[in-house]
Formats: C-alpha cells, sequence, structure tokens
C-alpha cells in the first residue's frame, strides 16, 4: 500500500470579516428576469462605482462586491489578495497606512483593510481580485434586503471566499473620479406615469422645490421631506409594476425614491421616474441632503 500525501490541502482564498460597519452585504450587477415571480432585481446601489472597482482589478463586470454603508467595515486577508475601493470618499489604510480610492491595492496575507466614515457620499464598494465567491441564489450573487434573497449578510468571523483570478490584468493603477455632490443633488425625472392622478401644479412643485433625504432611507427606497404633493384622484390605484428609480407618492404626499431593493409591484402613484443614469448619484445621497428634480431633456436622450 503507497504512503499517503502528507501535504496539507491550500485553503481557499478570503477576507475574514472583523467588522461590518452599520451594513455591508454582498452585492453584483443584479438579478434579472424573476419579476414575475416577485423577485427584484437588486444589485449595487450605486452600480457605477462597483463597476469601477471590477474594472480596475480587471475582473468580470458582474462579479460580487462588497457594499459598505457609511463606512465601518474591517476585513483581513486570508492569503496575498489585490483590492480596490470605489463610490464614497472615505479614509481607507491597509495595516495602519494609507491607501488611495479608486487604485489597484495589494494587500498581503494575514494585512487588515480598514474603510472609515465617508468624507462624502453613504456606499463604498471593495472589490477584490477573482470576485467574492458566495453561493449564488437564482443566478446572482446579491444580497435583496427585501426578499431575504441572496447570501446572508456578513457577521463579524465571516470568510468570504474569494475566486480565481480572472486572465486579465489591471490595465491601469488608478481611475480619475469626480468628487460626489455634498449638499445638494439634481436628478433628472421623465413625468408619469401616473402623473394625471395629481393636480398640475404638483408636478411644477416637484420640479421647483427642494426636498431632502431622510433618515427613513434604506436600499429599499430613500424617503424624502418636502413640499407635498396633492393628489387630483382619490381612490385606489390598481397594483402595477415598480421600477428603480420611480417617485411614487404615499397618501401623505411626501414622495418616495426606489432604488435597488424596491418591490416589483406598488398601489400608490408614481408622478415621476429618476432617468437610469443619474441613480448612482441618488444611492450616494446620506440623510440631509438637498434633492432637486429636473425634466429630462432631448439632449439627454443623447447621452
Amino acid at each position: 500500500m503507497g504512503a499517503q500525501s502528507t501535504r496539507a490541502v491550500r485553503p481557499m482564498p478570503a477576507l475574514e470579516v472583523l467588522d461590518t460597519g452599520i451594513l455591508t452585504t454582498v452585492q453584483d450587477t443584479g438579478r434579472f428576469g424573476h419579476a414575475a415571480l416577485g423577485v427584484g432585481t437588486s444589485g449595487a446601489a450605486d452600480h457605477a462605482s462597483c463597476a469601477l472597482a471590477n474594472r480596475l482589478l480587471a475582473n468580470p463586470s458582474d462579479a460580487a462586491v462588497l457594499e459598505v454603508t457609511f463606512g465601518g467595515l474591517r476585513v483581513r486577508a486570508r492569503e496575498d489578495l489585490t483590492l480596490a475601493v470605489t463610490g464614497a470618499t472615505c479614509p481607507v489604510t491597509i495595516s495602519g497606512r494609507g491607501a488611495a480610492m479608486n487604485s489597484v491595492l495589494h494587500v498581503p496575507d494575514g494585512a487588515e483593510l480598514r474603510l472609515g466614515a465617508p468624507e462624502r457620499g453613504l456606499r463604498s464598494y471593495v472589490a477584490v481580485r477573482g470576485g467574492i465567491a458566495v453561493p449564488p441564489v437564482l443566478g446572482s450573487r446579491s444580497t435583496d434586503l427585501l426578499a431575504g434573497l441572496g447570501p446572508p449578510i456578513p457577521t463579524r468571523g465571516t470568510l468570504l471566499p474569494v475566486g480565481p483570478p480572472p486572465a486579465a490584468f489591471p490595465a491601469v493603477d488608478a481611475a480619475p473620479v469626480a468628487p460626489l455632490a455634498a449638499d445638494e443633488l439634481l436628478l433628472r425625472v421623465v413625468p408619469g406615469p401616473r402623473d394625471d392622478w395629481f393636480h398640475p401644479e404638483a408636478l411644477a412643485v416637484l420640479l421647483s422645490e427642494a426636498y431632502e433625504v431622510t433618515d427613513r432611507s434604506d436600499r429599499i427606497g430613500m424617503r424624502l421631506s418636502g413640499p407635498r404633493l396633492h393628489r387630483a384622484r382619490e381612490g385606489e390605484l390598481p397594483t402595477e409594476g415598480m421600477v428603480a428609480g420611480a417617485l411614487q407618492v404615499p397618501p401623505g404626499g411626501e414622495p418616495v425614491l426606489f432604488l435597488a431593493d424596491h418591490p416589483v409591484t406598488g398601489g400608490y402613484p408614481v408622478i415621476a421616474v429618476v432617468v437610469a443614469a443619474d441613480l448612482p448619484r441618488a444611492a450616494q445621497a446620506r440623510p440631509g441632503t438637498r434633492i432637486r428634480f429636473s425634466p429630462r431633456t432631448d439632449r439627454d436622450r443623447c447621452r
């Protein structure tokens, strides 16, 4: 009988979670094609920052990343890893030494990556070369907080496996990124589909007055405080499909802006819809941010 090999099995590279801050979830490009089952798309709230993090590392565009709400994340590298941090600008350190946002970061085995509270914005993204390799659910590794689908929310001690690195190599070390808006955000909208349920002046109010993001906001929707939008029609609207960016108006008259984990249907009228290109900036609006809405123009359609 031959001698058995005593070579140790090399563990799979991973990120060990030491602290999650307020909320850290695993996200990718989303879960498509299941709306008929009541399952929304989910995915990264700021999909542009998520895409940039993966692009910096030459990952596939749908590689899973960590979405970190208002900093506070601490992870330890299990094996030498290559990471990138994008989105809300925050202090980044590797074993206590400062590191740059929007750049390729080499994190040696045992080193600790830490994200502080953002200076601007709300959500930061941590990508690792090879992607977060948790098991997919219905074709996606995104955690949907409304539906309760996807990988569990990481907690202290969670080991997040890292997939094999892609064959391609990063083409740049860093990417130029414009600073996020600090105090006021302008979002373009398309009126409707239920603007006829409101008094004509309601749409004018929406497009001329400022609203403020309240602390009753999350990945599902952003509750706004500001001038009431009064209905012209009473009664109940039959339940109909909803999309990210919909400005739904409950009976109180203050709009709610649906984000990544929004419900797939709703019964309150939607006065307007924020264009998809502006949703990444909307996802970075923290409580207290002022938001103004403007109509999308024909020039915008060409962008």
